[in-house]
């Protein structure tokens, strides 16, 4: 069963959290972790668990439950992507923080409130705030799936476009939380490239559809981009669900130096899909310039070869 961790990020350490979600690392200081069970914690987490970082909230120093209705300025979701590990090498420049763990960011949330988070993640952080940002770790992730349905309750009223995650059923397999906080993520992206359009035009077969046949792809994959990658409208493109985001998400087609389609290699092993792709061959890709260039052409290096 995956497990959930809290940690609470104080105001002074907005450098180091930045650093540390742009490297994908998070890390403690070893007194840190020495006091009561804090390594042996830490060192349970294993590759798919989540550790949530809050940052900069109310007055720690209060009775048990004393965040349930306080406000936190930014709360971060992220998954394991590498258990713990022991690594002098320099990431953060005040210090070296050798006890670390690999993560990925999931979620990005502003002015969240204790209400939204749940009284268990209120209170993990709480503590976690003062224990110098020792990590709570509790089995499954019921309050994250609380914190996750209440987000996207929240986006329910809220003016949307469509294809956009309404409420969280949470009655699947935990992993299922890490895809809504993605869609959440492309959501977000979609809504400002789509800036209220009810119409908007493929950039490889360049049809003018509904939105709701447009998605916001990435043009490097979400896995395989850093943070500051993903969340680049350079590498974003809208790609009709007509076929033309499938195309290029398999490799099936990709866009030259000049900025065209042209029809990958691979297409060739299947004759309906190089049938479809051949009626793309050539064009013109929509919206290319220098900023997408490298995206572009590491989806050829790395996905059509």
């Amino acid at each position: 069963m995956p497990k959930t961790a809290y940690i609470y990020v104080p105001a002074p350490s907005k450098a180091n959290l930045e650093i540390g979600l742009n490297r994908g690392l998070w890390g403690w200081k070893s007194p840190t972790l020495d006091r009561a069970t804090g390594r042996s914690d830490v060192q349970s987490l294993e590759v798919g668990d989540y550790l949530v970082l809050a940052h900069i909230g109310p007055q720690a120093r209060v009775p048990a439950g004393g965040w349930a209705n306080a406000a936190l300025k930014r709360v971060i979701v992220t998954q394991i992507t590498r258990p713990y590990f022991e690594d002098t090498t320099p990431v953060w420049p005040d210090d070296t923080y050798p006890e670390r763990v690999g993560i990925d960011l999931l979620a990005d949330e502003t002015n969240v409130t204790g209400q939204t988070l749940g009284d268990q993640a209120a209170e993990a952080l709480r503590l976690s705030a003062n224990k110098q940002g020792s990590a709570l770790v509790y089995p499954g992730t019921a309050a994250l799936a609380q914190f996750v349905t209440e987000l996207s309750t929240a986006d329910e009223q809220q003016p949307q476009t469509s294809n956009e995650p309404g409420a969280v059923t949470h009655t699947g397999a935990d992993s299922a939380l890490a895809e809504v906080l993605v869609r959440r993520e492309q959501s977000k992206l979609r809504k400002k490239m789509l800036n209220g359009a009810e119409t908007f035009t493929c950039a490889l077969c360049g049809r003018h559809l509904p939105v709701r046949f447009i998605r916001a792809a990435h043009i490097k994959r979400r896995s395989q981009a850093t943070r500051e990658e993903r969340l680049q409208m350079a590498n974003i493109m809208p790609a009709c669900l007509l076929g033309c985001d499938e195309l290029f998400e398999h490799g099936y087609i990709h866009v030259t130096e000049t900025g065209h389609v042209a029809v990958s290699g691979k297409a060739g092993e299947h004759p309906a899909l190089k049938e479809a792709a051949d009626q793309l061959n050539g064009n013109p890709v929509g919206g290319y310039s220098q900023h997408r260039a490298p995206y572009f052409a590491w989806h050829r290096n790395n996905i059509v070869q």
